[in-house]
């Protein structure tokens, strides 16, 4: 095509490689430990509930008042909102490579402090908590657009779409392994201590060395982060962002020469002609961005806020929906870590059977049947589910009907998966020009994290019980878990309409899409020849 780069082609039309794969496993260990350190917290947060806040001679065991249970939950959520707005802006303005180990260590040191929260008052272990939880999340942001970002960038036409989503996948997996890790840390303790439920001996139910628990599970998520710090350093900066964006057509053609081993001659005429061209220069806030891509970035923003409104109210709040249908029994009937084990045992079963699997479907599927028929299937199937559930709620809520709650609910998770959660984490980083890649991808993360905020606390208040006596302590009435379902299925719905802004990406290369080759710039100069290095 006139006016495309050598480089750039080379990688559009690369044969998937080992390189694809380390790029892959680099960036995905990122998203493991992003899931990881997001999600542990809602199996663990009745644990500190019990130990700091429960009454002695009290008949149940404490939990969380409201404000400091939002305020755990919420708290790493409202960091990430900032981390993908700051880092999605400066992966533009620095590279993706330099800011990608920033992000890293701050996850680390987060993870680690998360553990050692400390005070010798229950507010202020739980202050000091959040305090570090927000660095996290902060840490957790920058790998958003930094990681699509660099997946697209590296990636080949042809499979892009199942790389920068086998990237994505990787959350299933840190979702799972924060279960895996609660699971066996409050087995080894039931084991050692074997204490009996609260009913039994409130006192010896909650034993100060349970304490330990959700620390360990906390700081474990340091480990997968710190092990793949040395490979982000090994990782060049992508082409894209040094030829089109730093102007450097030397080191890009080295830096690929490398990595695809083939040999490619730097075209410092042509970038010059690309970056100099007028078209190439508009900025964010623009009239030409607005009419360019202003309906594609309205596309991507309100999809990804739509979707997490009703991805997370139904994540963070398992345990709540668990113990509704039964299958985690009432708190005075568990001692404090036999808690952690069923509210962990019940999101494993969960992460195994529908969320992780629903990623992978669309690893296999994203580049055949396109990410808008995945996107739309995915927020129909989402919206029909929840109203399965919702309009025959009583019928689920009884003894007998409980499994077939749990299918349909799993049901919903695996179209989320198999649908807008894959896709709309792919698509931003894909149909926008390289100077802005990242901070557009960062905008749309932030709107999906703002939908993860208005989903997780609202959800917290209305799927409180419309009945007073039945509310948990410390909360108004709400308007109950089948109103909230019902509300979440017009959400799914409208999310559906507005992916009809989002323009499909499949086998088109990032230039085409984003409208930064020029068609009359000089014909196609050089192209890779295949010589080994």
């Amino acid at each position: 095509m006139a006016g495309e780069l050598g480089v750039l082609n080379a990688l559009d039309v690369a044969k998937t490689q080992w390189y694809h794969f380390t790029a892959i496993v680099i960036a995905g260990m990122g998203f493991f430990t992003d899931a990881y350190d997001l999600f542990c917290i809602s199996l663990v947060t009745k644990l500190p509930g019990r130990l700091y806040y429960t009454e002695p001679g009290a008949p149940k065991p404490g939990t969380l008042p409201p404000r400091v249970q939002a305020s755990v939950t919420g708290v790493a959520l409202c960091g990430t909102l900032a981390g993908q707005l700051f880092f999605g802006w400066l992966g533009d303005k620095m590279g993706r490579k330099k800011v990608y180990g920033l992000t890293l260590i701050l996850m680390v040191v987060s993870s680690l402090a998360s553990g050692l929260s400390f005070g010798s008052t229950a507010e202020g272990v739980m202050a000091t908590l959040c305090f570090f939880r927000f660095w996290l999340g902060f840490g957790i942001g920058g790998d958003y657009p930094l990681s699509a970002t660099i997946m697209s960038e590296y990636a080949n036409k042809k499979t892009r779409g199942a790389f920068i989503a086998a990237v994505f996948a990787m959350q299933g997996f840190g979702i799972l392994a924060g279960g895996v890790v609660a699971l066996i840390v409050s087995y080894a303790y039931d084991q050692k201590y074997k204490p009996p439920s609260y009913a039994q001996n409130p006192e010896a139910s909650l034993d100060p060395s349970f304490d330990y628990v959700w620390r360990i599970v906390l700081m474990f998520g340091a480990i997968p982060a710190a092990l793949t710090y040395y490979w982000r350093m090994k990782m060049p900066e992508t082409a894209r962002y040094t030829a089109l964006v730093a102007k450097n057509a030397k080191q890009a053609a080295a830096d690929m020469s490398k990595v695809l081993q083939v040999e490619l001659e730097a075209e410092e005429e042509k970038v010059m002609k690309l970056t100099e061209n007028e078209s190439n220069k508009y900025g964010l806030f623009t009239k030409e961005f607005a009419k360019r891509h202003g309906l594609h970035l309205l596309g991507t923003t309100t999809t990804w806020f739509l979707l997490d409104i009703a991805f997370y109210s139904q994540n963070l709040f398992q345990k709540d929906i668990f113990s509704a249908i039964g299958w985690i029994p009432p708190a005075k009937e568990m001692n404090a870590i036999h808690e952690v084990y069923k509210i962990a045992r019940a999101q494993t079963l969960i992460a195994l059977c529908s969320t992780v699997p629903g990623y992978w479907f669309t690893v296999a599927l994203i580049d055949y049947m396109g990410r808008f028929a995945i996107q739309l299937m995915g927020f129909f199937f989402m919206t029909v589910f929840m109203f399965a559930l919702a309009i025959p709620y009583h019928h689920w809520s009884e003894k007998d009907n409980r499994i077939g709650f749990v299918v349909m609910y799993s049901f919903t998770f695996f179209f989320a998966n198999f649908g807008p959660n894959a896709t709309t984490f792919v698509v931003p980083a894909e149909i926008l020009p390289a100077r802005l890649r990242s901070t557009c991808h960062g905008i749309s993360a932030a709107a999906g994290k703002a939908g993860a905020i208005v989903g997780a606390f609202g959800f917290l208040y209305a799927a409180q019980s419309k009945d007073p006596s039945k509310t948990d302590a410390g909360y108004p009435t709400g308007i109950g878990i089948k109103n909230s379902l019902i509300m979440l299925g017009v959400i799914n719905f409208i999310g559906m309409l507005f992916t009809l802004l989002v323009p499909e990406a499949k086998g088109k290369s990032l230039e085409e899409l984003s409208g930064e080759n020029n068609e009359n710039d000089a014909e196609h100069a050089v192209s890779a020849r295949t010589v080994p290095v």
